[in-house]
């Protein structure tokens, strides 16, 4: 009697569980059944926001459920990028991985509310492209030369805008200022958008602002570019050198992918990565991001993780020696 009754609970739980794990099994493969919610760590209007909205759009499009932007901006990035750690992990709420919140914050903050590594799981690259340093028309120079000449005869007399401290905006002038020996006056912005608004005011005067932000007001007259950030001249801009011509070492490399938080079930993971690597991918989607200087940027989960714990290792270094270092 004994051995009869535990052989019907074991045939019970088995039942259950083959009933269980089915359901299961379907919940995933109908992912997504309901909008995904995007998070964008700064405000509309910036290079991030506008690639992700292009990105985005076509992961809707493949995905057969809206893929919508949800712009968290404020610490520099660190409200948004937490904001995606603390989510559900469900797949329904993921944004973007950067490599200013990923791999520069840890070294120059003082406090983080997140493990850039252990609480996020990475999904897949997007896009990457340089920095543009551009000035406000009023100031005296045209050149990556003349702009170093101006700071040094002026030391702290000129505003350096950015979106945030710590954002690769940021940091790009930080080491601009190590490697000319300049001296300029941060002044954080809560986004690229704001930041560029003053500039264009002339209530700043330099920026080393995301490329697909900057161009646009560059080619409209509204802003003077000096020089990219990256190794070689961009193919968007190929008259604007690369400030590597003159300060030999300077190249600053800006990329976005995205992913979730710790925990997102790999099948939702591969699901959400095919989407946005068929995103990039799409002829159109690479018409835009070449129209703004950027360039698709394949990654898988796996690479893209290994990604963000190299270039941690890359750019501790360089905030130490930068001195730039935020508190919170």
């Amino acid at each position: 009697m004994f051995d009869t009754s535990i052989r019907r609970r074991a045939v019970l739980a088995g039942a259950s569980a083959a009933l269980l794990l089915p359901g299961v099994a379907r919940a995933q493969d109908a992912f997504p059944n309901k909008p995904i919610k995007f998070i964008v760590p700064w405000t509309p209007g910036g290079a991030t926001d506008n690639i992700s909205r292009i990105i985005t759009a076509k992961m809707s499009e493949l995905l057969g459920q809206q893929v919508m932007i949800d712009n968290r901006a404020g610490g520099g990035g660190t409200i948004g990028t937490d904001a995606i750690a603390k989510a559900a992990p469900d797949g329904y709420t993921i944004g973007l991985v950067t490599v200013s919140m990923f791999t520069m914050a840890p070294a120059l903050y003082e406090k983080l509310p997140y493990d850039s590594v252990k609480d996020y799981t990475p999904m897949a690259g997007m896009a990457v492209w340089p920095n543009m340093l551009v000035v406000h028309p009023s100031l005296p120079v045209k050149t990556v030369p003349e702009l170093i000449a101006l700071l040094k005869a002026n030391p702290g007399k000129y505003n350096m805008a950015s979106s945030g401290s710590g954002t690769t905006i940021h940091l790009a002038g930080e080491m601009f200022k190590q490697l000319t020996g300049t001296d300029m006056v941060h002044v954080p912005y809560k986004g690229s958008a704001p930041a560029l608004q003053d500039l264009l005011s002339g209530a700043t005067q330099i920026m080393f602002d995301n490329m697909p932000s900057a161009w646009p007001h560059v080619q409209a007259g509204k802003l003077r570019a000096l020089g990219v950030t990256s190794k070689s001249r961009n193919k968007a801009a190929p008259d604007v050198p690369a400030i590597d011509e003159f300060v030999p070492g300077y190249v600053v490399e800006v990329w976005m992918g995205f992913g979730g938080p710790a925990g997102v079930p790999a099948p939702i993971v591969e699901r959400l990565a095919a989407a946005g690597t068929k995103a990039i991918e799409d002829p159109g989607v690479q018409a835009k991001l070449a129209a703004l200087g950027a360039d698709a940027w394949p990654m898988t989960p796996k690479t893209l993780g290994e990604r963000v714990v190299s270039e941690i290792k890359v750019w501790a270094p360089i905030v130490k020696a930068s001195g730039a270092k935020v508190d919170g």
